[in-house]
């Protein structure tokens, strides 16, 4: 659903396809190598690498804490699959976190872009 508002602006309602993902990564190479094959395959138009993340969890039983690093991709529901596959061919985790949310609104010339990058995978 798409209302246009006053001077051009545009609210994209609750039916959006975008989605923001989250991905934890070990070190810097592994997010570096990650968010750059997502944004270059077209799969996400944007990957923020977050550091100075410190994440507590449970595994195998006992509690844990690591340093991580955070990937905020900026991608659509479509893509989600072929995305899910690259992170799973490409992590060094045995469990990697892969959460997708939909992106309920935004800026409508932001979201504009996303489109237009993953849809031009081949420029």
């Amino acid at each position: 659903m798409v209302l246009y508002l006053a001077r051009g602006a545009r609210y994209v309602g609750a039916m959006s396809e975008h989605q923001l993902l989250l991905c934890t990564c070990p070190d810097d190479a592994s997010a570096e190598s990650i968010a750059g094959a997502l944004v270059s395959q077209r799969l996400a138009a944007c990957v923020n690498i977050v550091t100075g993340l410190s994440s507590v969890y449970v595994w195998d039983g006992e509690v844990q804490k690591d340093a991580e690093r955070l990937l905020l991709i900026k991608s659509r529901a479509d893509c989600y699959g072929e995305l899910e596959k690259t992170i799973l061919d490409m992590h060094p985790y045995e469990l990697p976190e892969i959460i997708a949310v939909p992106i309920q609104t935004g800026l409508a010339p932001y979201l504009t872009w996303i489109d237009d990058t993953l849809e031009n995978k081949n420029a």
